[in-house]
């Protein structure tokens, strides 16, 4: 649609500068990008501040895209999950649910990923009679290395050997 000089422009700004002049195309820039020479400040508490820098809502609540992609790791956990395979789920880009994961959970994606599949992982060892290796695999773990290297590391101890503790203290009849 041609506009006339008087009439406000419509729809496409890149077809807007590259039909300026070149000395002009840096001035329609600025001015896309022109912020209001105040800015008024909100009347917040510094609470309320610190818990929306930590991705908390100033009430106290988790996103909602941070809960569906927590619950969307706990259901899938089993199987291969990626950063942008859980972003889509939640319904935001990568880099941006990558960042507001980490301010939510005070973990990084992978991390948090590992904590869950250990968790599933320390109930089988202590209920199941399954052996480690399918413990591992049933859990989302890519290999039998991968899941001894993060069991020891979250545990302090490896599979087999938190299994055999766990094991003496439930005869026993001790918490473990």
């Amino acid at each position: 649609m041609p506009s006339s000089a008087n009439s406000p422009s419509v729809g496409n700004h890149a077809a807007n500068f590259a039909s300026a002049p070149p000395n002009k195309i840096g001035l329609a820039i600025a001015k896309e990008r022109r912020v209001p020479p105040h800015r008024t400040r909100t009347l917040r508490s510094r609470g309320a501040m610190n818990k929306e820098s930590k991705g908390q809502h100033s009430n106290g609540a988790e996103p909602v895209r941070i809960r569906k992609a927590r619950d969307y790791i706990a259901e899938h956990s089993a199987e291969e999950l990626s950063l942008g395979k859980v972003a889509r789920a939640a319904n935001t880009s990568t880099n941006y649910f990558s960042e507001k994961f980490k301010q939510a959970t005070g973990t990084n994606f992978v991390k948090y990923v590992a904590r869950t599949r250990f968790e599933k992982a320390e109930a089988l060892l202590r209920e199941a009679d399954l052996r480690v290796s399918e413990i591992a695999f049933a859990c989302g773990f890519q290999s039998l290395s991968q899941f001894n290297r993060t069991f020891k590391k979250l545990a302090g101890k490896s599979p087999t050997q938190y299994r055999a503790a766990a094991r003496r203290t439930g005869k026993n009849g001790a918490a473990f």
